[in-house]
């Protein structure tokens, strides 16, 4: 009896490795796939399943790595379904995105918003993000705050500030402040300047490491951005001419491409505007 327990136990012992290796390897073929169509343009519906053939690493170390699903992807069991109309994109070692041209924003914790204040309500300010509702966000979570030294907010004010709390049941909940309690600069802001609204795949570009839009930007005339998670961008140039040059170009260049893009710049360059 206890060597046939035993025997039970290894038999036990190796069908769960041999489960563990065909998932690895079920995340290996898939990460071959998708880094095959990176570039590609993908549909609502479009799967990744495990091709019969892959069975690269997924890093140059032979690691296997768990692949990340960001926004308009969604795994299901063994496939990688797109939910989301747009080009797949990758950043190594093993993230994967659909960048599209969407404009409503659905709040995410940990993301910078620019929001603007609409209303008070005793000791929270009520402010828009562009949400499905208004975000709360409380008088002490400015940095330095207190209960005799309020911050001073106004209705209509905007602010950069950091989503706490976005959960599809509960209000989002936003701070001026980090982790160590500093603004880190988040605040009320935008004196003067222009308040765009522009698609969440142009954020995402300007805010790109090594962003080419921004060093377009960069050439033509000194001016502040402000950018936010939720698709809108304060801009603020030299004078209102410029200011409003800077506006229109970036909301001009949410349906170019690059070429496209760079000829515009040149012109501009050129004083053909």
């Amino acid at each position: 009896m206890i060597l046939r327990s035993g025997r039970w136990r290894c038999g036990w012992s190796t069908d769960f490795r041999d489960i563990s290796c065909q998932a690895a390897r079920s995340s290996v073929r898939m990460f071959s796939v998708l880094k095959e169509r990176v570039g590609e343009i993908l549909l609502p519906g479009d799967e990744f399943c495990c091709g019969p053939q892959d069975t690269l690493p997924l890093t140059d170390s032979g690691k296997s790595e768990r692949l990340v699903a960001g926004p308009g992807l969604r795994r299901s069991g063994d496939r990688l379904l797109v939910s989301r109309s747009g080009v797949l994109r990758h950043k190594e070692p093993n993230k994967f995105w659909i960048e599209s041209q969407q404009r409503r924003y659905v709040p995410a914790k940990g993301e910078t918003v620019i929001g603007v204040v609409t209303a008070k309500s005793g000791d929270v300010f009520k402010v828009d993000v562009g949400g499905s509702e208004a975000a709360s966000l409380s008088y002490l979570a400015f940095e330095g705050a207190t209960k005799r030294n309020r911050p001073n907010v106004q209705v209509g004010d905007l602010l950069l500030a950091q989503l706490v709390v976005a959960n599809k049941d509960m209000e989002p909940e936003l701070v001026c402040i980090d982790g160590s309690g500093r603004a880190n600069g988040m605040g009320v802001f935008g004196t003067g300047g222009l308040l765009i609204k522009v698609s969440l795949g142009l954020v995402r570009r300007l805010l790109a490491p090594r962003s080419d839009l921004r060093a377009d930007l960069e050439q033509l005339f000194p001016c502040e951005l402000a950018v936010g998670m939720n698709g809108r961008v304060w801009v603020r140039a030299g004078t209102v001419q410029q200011t409003l040059v800077v506006a229109n170009l970036l909301q001009s260049c949410d349906a170019m491409t690059a070429p496209q893009r760079q000829q515009l710049f040149r012109r501009l360059q050129q004083g053909a505007f």
